[in-house]
């Protein structure tokens, strides 16, 4: 067990996804946090892991570096293009080059086999400690397809590829983002740029969204549509 309560409840009623294709080492790992109060889901293959990752946005994830088919490298690069959860990664080999290669390609952490439950769960909750904001975070980030937004930078990525835009561009795509597919009226996207109820011109948001589409529409761009309901507003596309 942890060293104190205070140590505990960094893990206590986390999610932790372990991608391990050895039964043995994922069920010992899963036991022993699941003990310290973790919720605990296991892959035992890089693909499945990577699909989970996606799904779950799991609040730590301890990664096996030698998998079957998609190695743990791969599922590592893969999971940094949308997300910063934490990655413990675990190896049988402890050679510096691959140990620095793993936190190259984005872990936090670095445990070599055999090591200790104790010592993983210690590292667990070290990570945790200076991530406190780790699902603060997560909400503060918006995917949807190839695009992703930060909400606290104003930022916008197509494929990883950084989308200048300006503040009411950045406004309405985040409306947009809040609901795919949901039809939001001309009337509720002006209210989004001006809340204080200020007269603007009713085409201001269809000259905004028709800037947004150029910059989606750039060469080798590809990222969801903003369609036009004819007669109510817009959308976008899942």
């Amino acid at each position: 067990m942890l060293n104190s309560d205070h140590d505990r409840l960094r893990i206590a009623g986390k999610s932790v996804l372990v991608i391990e294709d050895d039964y043995k080492t994922a069920s010992l790992i899963s036991l022993y946090l699941s003990n310290e109060g973790a919720r605990v889901v296991i892959a035992g293959d890089g693909k499945t892991g990577l699909e989970l990752a996606k799904t779950l946005q799991p609040t730590l994830i301890v990664l096996d570096m030698m998998l079957p088919g998609m190695d743990g490298m791969s599922v590592c690069h893969e999971i940094r293009k949308k997300s910063d959860v934490p990655i413990i990664f675990l190896s049988a080999r402890g050679e510096e080059d691959d140990r620095v290669g793993g936190l190259n390609e984005g872990a936090d952490d670095y445990m070599t086999k055999p090591f200790s439950l104790k010592e993983l769960a210690a590292r667990a909750n070290s990570i945790l400690r200076r991530t406190p904001s780790t699902k603060e975070n997560q909400h503060n980030h918006v995917c949807l397809g190839s695009i992703k937004i930060d909400k606290n930078s104003m930022r916008c990525f197509i494929s990883d590829k950084e989308v200048s835009l300006t503040r009411s561009e950045f406004l309405l795509l985040e409306k947009l983002l809040s609901s795919p597919d949901r039809v939001f009226s001309r009337d509720s996207l002006i209210n989004t740029l001006y809340p204080a109820g200020n007269p603007v011109v009713d085409r201001v948001v269809d000259v905004h969204i028709g800037k947004l589409r150029k910059k989606f529409n750039a060469p080798n761009q590809k990222s969801p549509k903003i369609e036009t309901v004819r007669g109510i507003g817009y959308r976008i596309a899942v």
